[in-house]
């Protein structure tokens, strides 16, 4: 990326961010979790944490929603810490998918019966299943302290509703759920799996917080301020690579080639992007495509790469 000075950033992300409002309009919000239903498809919102510790945002930032599936990256970087990439690549695997992110097929006709990559539902859900904690309460704590830790924000909690929602449509990752448990994929009791699991994803954000979520792992690991180990650097290059490969779900090839940088969205429009050795980014639209991905999300972040160079390739 060009050196480029706050204020022209501030600008033209205040610009694109005006150009690219309509977009919403193009996509639907999520309606298969009723909580989600609710959100406004106008609202967009954009923040980017800078390394050097400057703040850019424009929009709609004091929006909260709810992480969704921004939170497999942390728990898959909390697992590896906790278990080591031999435990967690024993259960998942590390390629992408054409598939969509709930579908089982390939979980049925691959040998062995283990999720191709941790972003997609299966392989989350495998991954939360490893998480050290004597019970679901433990590791719904250590998740949601580790995501304050990152986000530097003591405050951030979980949406009830939202996770009240989830769980009680949650039928096709209770499918899942029970398939790898019949492989041993999962080991333990699956609904306390998956208690686990529909909490993290609703843990309650906004889009600071995911920009600077964003910036320690373009940090590789350290916290941007204070220069503080978060996670490992070796931890945080195998989830950047992960958001490259499969973060946009079955889009991501094309966001690699239109966007070019590490990134994970969420149904509920967020969407978290890594810049390394530069900025965290996090955007916020509800409004989604097909695959779930938002569609003024996905357009303002293409615009910003291509307007300030972004992309890693």
């Amino acid at each position: 990326m060009e050196t480029i000075s706050v204020s022209r950033l501030q600008h033209e992300l205040e610009e694109l961010l005006h150009e690219h409002r309509p977009d919403g309009q193009e996509g639907q919000v999520a309606e298969y979790i009723p909580a989600l239903k609710q959100a406004n498809p106008t609202h967009l919102a954009a923040s980017i944490c800078l390394l050097a510790g400057e703040q850019v945002q424009a929009g709609d930032v004091d929006i909260r929603f709810t992480m969704q599936s921004m939170s497999k990256v942390i728990t898959l970087a909390m697992a590896l810490m906790d278990c080591g990439e031999a435990c967690v690549f024993e259960k998942v695997g590390m390629e992408p998918t054409g598939d969509p992110f709930n579908s089982i097929m390939k979980l049925e006709i691959m040998r062995p019966n283990k999720p191709l990559n941790p972003m997609i539902n299966a392989g989350a859900i495998a991954v939360t299943s490893l998480l050290h904690g004597s019970g679901t309460e433990e590791k719904v704590e250590r998740i949601l302290s580790f995501v304050r830790r990152l986000a530097r924000n003591p405050a951030i909690g979980f949406n009830e509703d939202v996770y009240r929602s989830e769980q009680e449509t949650a039928d096709l990752n209770r499918a899942l759920a029970y398939f790898m448990k019949q492989y041993e994929v999962i080991e333990g009791d699956v609904e306390d799996v998956l208690d686990v699991y529909f909490k993290q994803c609703a843990i309650e954000v906004n889009c600071w917080d995911v920009a600077r979520i964003g910036a320690v792992f373009a940090n590789r690991g350290r916290d941007p301020e204070t220069g503080e180990v978060i996670m490992p650097e070796h931890v945080a290059k195998i989830c950047k690579t992960f958001m490259v490969t499969c973060g946009m779900y079955n889009a991501s090839g094309e966001f690699a080639i239109r966007v070019g940088i590490p990134a994970k969205s969420g149904v509920s429009g967020g969407i978290m992007g890594v810049v390394p050795h530069c900025m965290g980014i996090g955007i916020y639209s509800p409004a989604l495509d097909e695959k779930g991905n938002s569609v003024a999300g996905v357009r303002l972040l293409q615009s910003l790469s291509a307007r300030w160079g972004l992309s890693i390739f």
